[in-house]
């Protein structure tokens, strides 16, 4: 083989070096835009994913503030009839109790004096079978004073015989009373319908018996059977 075969060989294996070369390079070159690409690609999608999340969430903001309104709308709509169902009932409760405080109140023309003080000796028995004390302390109003002091010892005995227990020691004070009856010059001041409060002499163990509480019971115990013949379905619910 001659220079000019050997020259003619080196000069096509360089031209086959570059052209190899170019190629790898382009190749590079395709590859480093292809990643560009997909790296632009991928951040187009992650803001358009934030995007469409940010989106989502103010719709779900907004549809539970219009949930919450609506609820806030239901609610006072709800409360107003409520209102107007208690000042009903709360009627019925000022009027009986009217008509409770004339069977406790005292005068020669009361026709309810004797059943009054039926009454009296019925809730001053009670209150002994729920305290079951040897010694117990009555308080009761002033005004009622001397009827309480009058049917004491019926009452007394009629708790032995019920409770099958010797005549305990009833200390009636007569230095502390309850409330008396509701005045027109004060209707805010405390009153008592009337009644007896019996406590244990340590004062740990009482029991009210006045016909305030015992008015306050019956209709808190028959407030939904009350509610529900006024006001039907609505009220009971």
């Amino acid at each position: 083989m001659n220079d000019a075969d050997v020259s003619s060989q080196i000069h096509q294996m360089v031209r086959f070096i570059r052209q190899e070369a170019e190629e790898k390079a382009n190749e590079i070159s395709v590859s480093a835009e292809e990643e560009f690409n997909i790296e632009k690609l991928q951040l187009v999608e992650a803001e358009k994913k934030k995007i469409r999340q940010e989106y989502e969430k103010k719709e779900k903001q907004v549809d539970v503030k219009r949930k919450i309104d609506y609820s806030m709308q239901l609610n006072a709509s709800r409360i107003k009839v409520l209102q107007a169902q208690d000042d009903i009932v709360n009627a019925m409760k000022e009027e009986a109790a009217k008509e409770l405080l004339k069977v406790s109140q005292h005068g020669f023309f009361n026709h309810h004096h004797h059943q009054y003080k039926h009454l009296l000796k019925h809730l001053i028995v009670q209150c002994l079978l729920r305290l079951k004390e040897p010694s117990v302390l009555l308080r009761c109003r002033e005004e009622d004073l001397h009827m309480v002091e009058s049917m004491l010892d019926d009452a007394t005995e009629e708790y032995c015989e019920k409770a099958n227990v010797h005549a305990p020691e009833i200390i009636v004070d007569k230095d502390i009373f309850l409330p008396p009856a509701p005045s027109k010059d004060d209707p805010h001041a405390p009153f008592c319908a009337g009644g007896v409060v019996l406590a244990s002499r340590d004062g740990k163990i009482v029991c009210e018996n006045t016909l305030d509480a015992r008015l306050e019971v019956a209709f808190r115990k028959n407030l939904p059977e009350i509610r529900k013949s006024l006001f039907g379905k609505v009220g009971a619910a």
